[in-house]
């Protein structure tokens, strides 16, 4: 199986990891900022984690258009080594990787980061192992800033990032969205997006107007319409690629990361995305059926454990059926977002044409 691009091909967004160690004594400053030094700062951390010192900080990454950083602080005395922080502040000049500076961008930004609070402090109280989250230890804003202090995954018995996947990891992948949408199905979504996923189409209509895929552009709107009339939604992760799962040293159980746009939607969202993530497209064609289907296995198993009663075979045949409407929903964003992307490839064409063609999908 050939892999997908490389970590850094797939996700510039990341940006460099610089995995240093810096003493507290002489903190590394990224873009002239040094939180952890600030003393309010340093002692909401030691209060919130019941440390008695910070020995240090390493940078992992900045965050996406440089609105942040995400930092692993090391501690003493407490019963956690270490925290991640993630700390969002404005950026003095917005440099997004795709010349997306636009104010519709950056209240976006803005606003999932809000949200990722609100699932962090509300729903995501609801997971267990079966989809793991890092436990949000403690949040607050300051100077117009927001921290959020996480649990270390690295800690939790995940510790591992993949830049590709074998077909066994893939499933690891699978099986914690197949627990996680099983978990929220039918379930309300208070405080998160109205529509789960960084590409929906309300908040995406820059792009919409940059398309130049004439007749998907204009039936974006009624692939969206028929995404969002499921009869079943769960809540969506909304980002779900490779790189936002953290995997246990065997790679045969993860944990999750990254929930800015957590919110309601069909799973089919998640798994396409994922899949996305994952396979090139002669790949797509040889295991996403056979992924798919094992999705759909694990998902039967979960729904069936459930205190509430779920129409099952309804949740399947529909989700079945637009699964071809997630590729081509997401085909739709990358149209005018980054037309010369690798994602637009034979593989997502097929399933966009399978949507615009076929008389019985109403489009």
């Amino acid at each position: 199986m050939k892999p997908a691009f490389s970590f850094y091909d797939l996700y510039g967004e990341i940006g460099a990891f610089f995995n240093t160690f810096i003493k507290t004594s002489d903190i590394f400053v990224a873009n002239n900022d040094s939180m952890i030094e600030d003393q309010s700062v340093r002692e909401k951390l030691l209060a919130i984690t019941e440390s008695t010192e910070i020995e240090g900080a390493e940078l992992i990454q900045s965050l996406w258009s440089n609105y942040g950083q995400l930092l692993r602080v090391f501690l003493k005395g407490g019963s956690d080594r270490s925290v991640i922080v993630k700390h969002i502040k404005l950026p003095d000049n917005q440099a997004h990787p795709r010349g997306w500076n636009t104010d519709a961008s950056h209240q976006r930004k803005l606003r999932s980061y809000e949200i990722e609070t609100a699932w962090y402090e509300g729903l995501a109280q609801q997971t267990d192992q079966s989809c793991k989250v890092p436990d949000l230890l403690g949040t607050w804003q300051e100077g117009g800033e927001r921290i959020l202090v996480l649990e270390d995954l690295d800690l939790a018995g995940f510790p591992v990032r993949k830049q590709q996947a074998s077909i066994a990891e893939m499933k690891a992948c699978l099986s914690w969205l197949a627990n996680f949408h099983a978990k929220y199905m039918n379930q309300k979504a208070p405080g998160l997006w109205n529509k789960g996923s960084y590409w929906h189409l309300d908040t995406r209509q820059d792009e919409w107007h940059a398309m130049t895929n004439q007749p998907l552009k204009d039936a974006a709107r009624a692939i969206d319409k028929r995404l969002d009339e499921v009869t079943y939604k769960t809540v969506i992760h909304g980002d779900a690629k490779l790189a936002n799962f953290c995997f246990s040293t065997d790679g045969l159980q993860v944990a999750a990361v990254d929930f800015q746009y957590v919110g309601p939607g069909c799973g089919m969202k998640d798994v396409a995305y994922f899949l996305s993530s994952c396979l090139h497209e002669d790949d797509l064609e040889v295991y996403a059926d056979d992924l798919l289907a094992y999705y759909f296995e694990l998902l039967e198993i979960s729904l069936i454990r459930l205190p509430q009663d779920i129409d099952i075979k309804l949740v399947i045949n529909e989700w079945t059926q637009l699964y071809a409407y997630a590729w081509a929903d997401f085909y739709r964003f990358l149209d005018g977002w980054s037309p010369g992307h690798w994602k637009i490839h034979g593989y997502s064409k097929r399933m966009t044409d399978r949507v615009l063609n076929d008389p019985k999908q109403r489009i």
